[in-house]
């Protein structure tokens, strides 16, 4: 497990500009570049978003956006999950996925979370509690599934 690692969920308005430009960076290097995917990231759901955030010695390392009931999915919902490539150890990813499960969970007490998964993700996000919920579709060039929390 990850030590030394300090977690902030912030609303848009929350975060202050140094943050936000740290997030879109993180978000661009591994959506963007690292899997060479073309697609619009800000795409305004940023703003009705809260933010989860993983910093170590001040870095931003990991990163998560939560959208409430009806936003994206009738059900809460977990995106834009990401860990630095140099932090990829240590189970950093599951630690993201508890803050943002427990926060969704805070914010809406007994209702699944839906995500959509990209299909190499499925048995990550399966050791979470989430099943698949639907059949194989492209998006932005890469092959997802709709996942739902057992909650």
């Amino acid at each position: 497990m990850t030590k030394n690692i300090t977690w902030q969920c912030s609303e848009f308005e929350d975060l202050s500009v140094s943050q936000l430009y740290a997030l879109l960076k993180l978000r661009q290097d591994v959506f963007v570049v690292e899997q060479a995917c073309v697609y619009q990231d800000i795409d305004a759901q940023d703003q009705s978003a809260w933010h989860v955030q993983g910093f170590i010695a001040g870095e931003l390392v990991a990163y998560s956006r939560v959208l409430g009931p009806n936003t994206r999915f009738e059900e809460p919902s977990i995106g834009r999950v990401i860990v630095a490539p140099s932090f990829r150890i240590d189970g950093l990813g599951y630690q993201l996925m508890s803050a943002s499960m427990a926060l969704c969970h805070e914010k809406f007490p007994a209702r699944p979370i839906r995500i959509s998964a990209q299909v190499h993700l499925k048995d990550f996000y399966g050791k979470l509690g989430f099943s698949v919920c639907s059949d194989v579709y492209d998006e932005d060039g890469i092959d997802h599934v709709e996942m739902i929390s057992s909650d």
